[in-house]
């Protein structure tokens, strides 16, 4: 029968490189004896008193302080270890750069057995989690035992094999967790594919607003949402939501007010899974709905340059609350939804583009032809209005020259604005001696169709203005005003100073702007309740006032008539 070795045989040790070196130091206030140690230890359960009492001498307890590595991955593995106190984990290092923990040992329990009995290196690395005190065995004391002890070999045999059933249970529980997982973000690409297929199968604005947000609603299970556009030069939201059938009606939210505000300002993600719990979360909403949120996605929409182009706002996920699937759906979704966005709004372009050049041809055509005839009409009617022997011929050929006049304006108007000519020529005028001509201009007009015109001028000083061009986009809004007054009404004048700046309004008592078309009025050749007129009136009206460094807003109420406001800076910047 082999001897175990004495006290004094020289025992291997770890290589410093590799591993904490453990030294083999009795505590000298130990309260638990050594054998009492062992005897706890699974490894020695049942087996014999005497066996134990013979390998005991030869051993010693140690300690590991807390987080110190008793041994690394990959080092030879020369001892085994008893575990007497504390925690001991064994995690190992994966080629992905991830540390995967294999298990927690607790008192009582042993580890390193696997390369003492193979030769091998380690296969895992071993670190202590709090101070523990251990015992470690080398492998001929190892030998000696499973010689000595049938039991101790029974007992090492028996927690290796349940070790390695744990083991695999483990691993095909992990194969089935990682299987999940590959499925759901292999259906979550199907879902992205789908929907940019779908996103990208529309140019209309309108249309692919509503075709983005079903697709969103739908990916995350949401009852219902809402997509909202950034708009950079008034730093408002806007969307179309439903109300009533077949209507749409936009609606605008500054940036940093709500929660889609405040998403489009910050351009973090908003995941609430309770809403009222949540104090960025406005209740009186619902309140004035009567829906009941219960809980919210609200993630910035951003472009293929990372910038944010909108943002999604999803309300009471089916099952559950959002998480993080449904957010990498729709981070996902953003990037095709803005790049779909930015398609129809150049195609839109092209095609206004193509639509203005076409106009400009024609326009440059009629030019053309009617120039020389308009001149011959227009210095016959002045003749005439020099030898008419009665005032009513003279004023009959003052009005012939003012209808040419009128007429050749527009038509270069409409050449100039489908050029894209931008250029203009400030001087400083009398803003009333200019709107008092103006209005004389079209007074004759307003009053054949019952049309009365109210001046309420508070500033009549001087402000800069290329007058030919400002006086033509007066004329523009004020016929636009006509137009939407066809049983007569008012047409109010005022002006006003306002900081550096002057406002001019024009406030007509007509049948008002719709507020699902409001947003458009601006837009190239579009109009609204016309049969004449080539839709570039007030785009043309919004591009004069770019030019003067200005701006032109429009307020309207269905029924009750329409203000469009002119700012005009007063001085030179």
């Amino acid at each position: 029968m082999r001897k175990p070795r004495t006290k004094s045989r020289a025992r291997s040790t770890p290589s410093a490189r590799h591993q904490t070196r453990v030294k083999r130091q009795q505590k000298p206030d130990q309260r638990t004896p050594l054998l009492e140690w062992m005897q706890r230890n699974i490894l020695f359960g049942n087996v014999d008193p005497k066996v134990l009492g013979r390998i005991a001498p030869r051993l010693s307890l140690q300690t590991v302080k807390a987080g110190e590595m008793i041994f690394d991955e990959s080092s030879r593995g020369r001892e085994l270890y008893l575990l007497c106190q504390g925690r001991v984990k064994i995690e190992k290092y994966t080629k992905f750069g991830v540390d995967s923990l294999l298990a927690v040992l607790h008192e009582g329990d042993f580890f390193g057995e696997l390369s003492l009995l193979d030769g091998l290196p380690r296969s895992a690395r071993a670190d202590a989690l709090d101070e523990c005190t251990i015992v470690s065995l080398n492998l001929p004391e190892v030998r000696w035992l499973l010689e000595q002890s049938p039991q101790f070999a029974s007992n090492l045999l028996t927690n290796l094999a349940i070790r390695l059933r744990t083991m695999d249970q483990t691993y095909v529980v992990e194969l089935d967790r990682n299987a999940l997982a590959l499925k759901g973000k292999l259906d979550r690409l199907n879902k992205l594919i789908e929907a940019s297929k779908i996103v990208n199968s529309a140019i209309d604005i309108d249309r692919l607003l509503g075709l983005i947000l079903d697709v969103a609603v739908r990916g995350t299970g949401a009852d219902r949402g809402t997509l909202y556009l950034a708009d950079e030069s008034s730093n408002e939201l806007w969307s179309k939501v439903a109300q009533g059938r077949n209507n749409m009606v936009e609606i605008r939210l500054p940036f940093g007010r709500g929660l889609a505000g405040y998403v489009a300002k910050t351009g973090e993600t908003v995941n609430i899974a309770d809403a009222y719990k949540d104090p960025r979360f406005n209740p009186e909403i619902d309140k004035r709905s009567g829906y009941k949120t219960h809980n919210v996605l609200c993630m910035p929409m951003r472009n293929k340059d990372g910038k944010i182009a909108g943002v999604f706002q999803l309300l009471n996920k089916h099952e559950g609350s959002f998480g993080l699937d449904d957010e990498a759906f729709i981070d996902g979704l953003s990037v095709h939804a803005a790049i779909a966005l930015e398609n129809a709004r150049m195609a839109k372009e092209m095609v206004q583009s193509e639509r203005l050049s076409a106009v400009g041809r024609m326009a440059s055509t009629i030019i053309h032809d009617i120039k020389n005839p308009m001149a011959t009409l227009r210095i016959y009617a002045q003749v005439i209005q020099k030898k008419s022997p009665t005032e009513e011929s003279a004023q009959l050929a003052e009005e012939i020259i003012r209808q040419v006049d009128r007429f050749v304006s527009m038509t270069q108007e409409v050449l100039d604005f489908s050029r894209g000519v931008s250029e203009i020529k400030t001087e400083e005028v009398v803003l009333g001696e200019v709107l008092e001509s103006m209005l004389a201009f079209v007074d004759r007009d307003l009053g054949k169709r019952n049309v009365a015109i109210v001046r309420q001028f508070d500033y009549t000083d001087t402000c800069l203005m290329d007058i030919d061009k400002v006086v033509r986009i007066f004329y523009n809004i004020a016929a636009n005003a006509a137009d939407a007054m066809k049983d007569g009404g008012t047409l109010t004048v005022r002006s006003v100073k306002k900081d550096d700046n002057v406002l001019i309004e024009f406030s007509d008592t007509g049948c008002g702007i719709p507020d699902e078309i409001r947003h458009r009025v601006f837009e190239p050749f579009f109009t609204h309740g016309k049969r004449h007129g080539t839709g570039l009136g007030l785009a043309i009206v919004k591009k004069i006032m770019e030019d003067h460094h200005g701006t032109v807003q429009l307020e309207s109420e269905e029924g009750k008539g329409t203000t469009v406001r002119l700012c005009f800076p007063i001085h030179r910047s």
